[in-house]
């Protein structure tokens, strides 16, 4: 085993990384947030690449960028001074800042250093993470309810002229929370957050709540519930994620494996079901295109790419175990062609973006867990918070949870 001496961090590349982090949050915040109506009124304090920044458009962004890297760094430094309690070497959090992506970044992570030698210990590693920046989530939304602004903010928003005409004409936001119907809210694409359990539950006790279709506009909303949605996916009973770590520690190897597969096939089903809505007509058309098909079916042509797309999927899950792949397979595309024919299912339930995070799982997570050296049986204590940390993970989690409407 190598020495702590030679584990040692290098603060200079975490303080830099946070740093450009703070900064690419800040402006994609504030892009996201997009108050254009009323950041032209304000004065320009200075302008980096042809682009104006007024103290409004900074403000925002660090609204949303301080509850966002606030429960990423309550959650990650979860874990690590859990693992620091278990003298498991691990590193301080690196921050990954991305301008390009919407949020202006792809969270944080730490890195464990050794095998975590036992599964009381990998319990509690996993479990610190998920359940410390849950806090942080909903006190971040908290806040976010509890300063919600008054109706005429809408007309600091560009391209809001019906949602402004519905709100003048009926003094509140549309009833609906999800798309919104007879209300066009923007002439531009429409970004939807899926609603949660709790996200609604906390929408029954504040006024002047924002339907989930607009709810971005509004930085501390937005960031509580990226917080929500970050919690459950690492509480995804998958691999080592940190819902697969606690759901080994709780059930031993054989049935996290079984658990964790049933699991992502359920996610490989909703995925598909949003295929062949969302993405398989259009795909179909460019195959059509790619190779000069005249007169081909668009239906039949997305049902073979997608029964391409399962068999590599299902073939990963279970490693290539041909007496198990096939009957999954037909199972799978059974299911999906079943629960297509109803439109209310495939509008609750479809959502095609579960396609990449199983990619995700299949290809970097794994959906099976290593083994761990020291099987210990979970304390009481522990059982109870495994079963919080479901309970959490039902609180948070959204079957369709981020998805453009056109």
């Amino acid at each position: 085993m190598e020495s702590r001496k030679e584990h040692s961090d290098r603060y200079w590349l975490h303080i830099v990384l946070f740093l450009l982090t703070v900064v690419a949050t800040m402006y994609s915040g504030a892009q996201m947030v997009s108050r254009d109506a009323f950041y032209e009124s304000q004065e320009v304090l200075f302008t980096f690449l042809e682009f104006p920044y007024t103290a409004a458009f900074l403000l925002d962004g660090l609204k949303f960028s301080t509850g966002l890297l606030l429960f990423l760094a309550v959650h990650e430094f979860g874990h690590y001074f859990a693992a620091r309690k278990h003298n498991v070497l691990t590193s301080l959090p690196y921050f990954i800042p991305f301008p390009l992506s919407p949020i202006g970044t792809f969270g944080a992570v730490i890195r464990i250093k050794e095998p975590i030698p036992s599964t009381t210990k990998l319990f509690d590693i996993g479990a610190s993470g998920p359940m410390a920046g849950f806090v942080v989530a909903v006190g971040v939304l908290l806040y976010g309810f509890g300063t919600l602004p008054s109706l005429d903010y809408v007309s600091e928003l560009g391209g809001h002229e019906s949602l402004l005409s519905y709100i003048n004409e009926f003094g509140a936001f549309p009833t609906e929370m999800s798309v919104p119907t007879g209300v066009d809210a923007q002439e531009s694409v429409l970004l939807v957050v899926g609603t949660t359990p709790l996200y609604w539950m906390l929408t029954q006790f504040f006024d002047n709540v924002p339907p989930l279709w607009e709810m971005y506009h509004y930085p501390f909303l937005f960031a509580g519930w990226l917080g929500l949605f970050f919690t459950a996916v690492n509480l995804l009973p998958v691999g080592q994620l940190d819902g697969g770590h606690m759901l080994y520690a709780l059930v031993g190897p054989k049935w996290h494996t079984r658990l964790a597969r049933a699991f992502v096939i359920m996610l490989l089903i909703s995925g598909g079901i949003g295929y062949l809505t969302d993405m398989g007509p259009s795909i179909a058309e460019m195959i059509h295109g790619w190779f000069s098909i005249e007169g081909a079916d668009t239906l039949t042509t997305s049902w073979i790419v997608l029964s391409a797309i399962m068999l590599f999927y299902l073939q990963r899950i279970f490693d290539r175990k041909i007496n198990i792949v096939i009957p999954a397979f037909f199972g799978v595309l059974g299911s999906i062609a079943i629960m297509s024919w109803n439109p209310w299912i495939v509008g609750t339930v479809g959502y095609s973006g579960w396609l990449f995070w199983c990619l995700l799982i299949v290809v970097l997570i794994r959906v099976e867990h290593p083994p761990v050296m020291i099987v210990e049986p979970l304390t009481t204590r522990r059982k109870i918070v495994a079963i919080a940390g479901l309970l959490i993970f039902a609180l948070c989690f959204s079957i369709k949870p981020l998805y453009f409407v056109l």
